[in-house]
């Protein structure tokens, strides 16, 4: 998979040369976002929604890893397409000092409404094992494994079920 600095990314939408699609979720895109980019959220990203093919393709997520993500989708059903990934997200293309559009609302990104839920969960659990019954201690175990398996798959049940909450739409 390839990926393109915020730098280069820049001057080749300052060209009209690529397509941006942003594959973080409606609220986050809401929240802020690169001028010009196409919002197609990561579990809906598919070849046939791409609104063109015939231009070369850029995909930003926050900080990198939907976009990589989503690129290995698309590759995977068209290799010979030609997408790239921005290295650092929308993150590192604020970071370079090019303009972000934000709406002033305040949503927390996916991956941080995910790391609270689970340690809220993980904490609850704990405390609950401890003042009590040892059996809510089951709840900080299945965070754990839950959190194993979404770092060795790169699919998080967690992170899919709060993508669907109003406050995401």
């Amino acid at each position: 998979m390839k990926t393109i600095t915020a730098s280069e990314l820049k001057k080749r939408l300052d060209k009209d040369e690529v397509l941006l699609i942003d594959v973080r979720e409606p609220a986050e895109h809401r929240s802020e976002c690169i001028d010009g980019a196409c919002l197609i959220p990561l579990s809906e990203i598919s070849i046939d929604k791409l609104p063109s093919a015939k231009r070369p393709i850029v995909i930003h997520c926050r900080s990198g890893k939907r976009s990589a993500d989503a690129c290995a989708k698309l590759l995977a059903i068209n290799p010979s397409l030609d997408v790239v990934s921005l290295e650092g997200g929308i993150v590192a293309w604020s970071q370079a000092g090019f303009n972000v559009k934000k709406s002033g609302s305040t949503i927390l990104p996916l991956d941080r409404q995910t790391q609270i839920a689970a340690g809220f969960i993980a904490f609850s659990g704990t405390i609950l094992g401890a003042l009590i019954n040892p059996t809510f201690y089951i709840l900080p175990g299945f965070i754990g494994a839950g959190l194993m398996f979404a770092g060795l798959t790169g699919w998080c049940g967690m992170a899919k079920l709060l993508a669907k909450m109003p406050w995401n739409r």
